[in-house]
């Protein structure tokens, strides 16, 4: 939980959000930021999703 979840965290998507704050919306590259942001976000997120489900069922099983 802690790799998949809070380091993926740290280390991927609060760069991504920052990085995406900086940006002028309306600026020259703004749409290309903000695809750039969406394509590799989702797929952070999509990591902290299965390894959270992955923790949760070890979780189960040492409960058992």
């Amino acid at each position: 939980y802690v790799v998949g979840n809070l380091i993926v965290t740290m280390i991927f998507n609060v760069p991504l959000n920052n990085a995406l704050a900086a940006v002028d919306p309306a600026g020259a590259n703004g749409a290309a930021v903000w695809a750039t942001y969406l394509r590799d976000w989702v797929m952070w997120n999509h990591v902290r999703t299965i390894t959270a489900i992955v923790a949760l069922g070890c979780f189960i099983v040492a409960w058992r």
